[in-house]
């Protein structure tokens, strides 16, 4: 398995990733959409994407960055905001790698921090995030406002 920085070039492959992953979170599948989200991201440079490749080079995983600030650090973050492995390839290390990625990049684009969010019951990502050296927020309540 290896990891890269995800281009235009695989959006074919990140289709079917993230629709699964949006599928997961509890959205209807969408694949036009999914496509026109990423290609979007890509094309103006919102966002930066990593992919997990199996030993058949066949994408297995990805994690998306979006970039941001602190201003309190006055410094440049990422919102690591999806992290995602395909069923069938799961427990071989493709989320720690993509993880380690997302770290290496924050670190060499000289990010204060990342920052990510998952839902309370999904304890396999918290174990794999604390196993990988994440800390769990605990000063600070996170709110949204719908806006749709």
């Amino acid at each position: 398995m290896h990891v890269r920085q995800g281009t235009i070039a695989d959006l074919d492959s990140l289709v079917p990733l993230f629709d699964a992953y949006r599928a997961f979170y509890g959205q209807r599948s969408d694949m036009d959409l999914a496509r026109s989200f990423l290609l979007e991201r890509l094309r103006s440079l919102q966002s930066v994407i990593f992919v997990a490749f199996s030993e058949q080079d066949e994408a297995i995983g990805f994690a998306q960055l979006f970039p941001s600030f602190s201003s309190v650090r006055a410094a440049r973050t990422f919102i690591l905001n999806d992290l995602f492995v395909a069923q069938e390839a799961r427990g071989r290390g493709a989320g720690n790698a993509l993880l380690a990625a997302a770290a290496d990049f924050g670190r060499a684009a000289g990010a204060a921090r990342l920052t990510l969010s998952t839902a309370h019951d999904n304890l396999a990502a918290q174990k794999l995030y604390e196993r990988a050296d994440w800390s769990r927020e605990t000063a600070f309540l996170s709110y949204n406002l719908a806006l749709d």
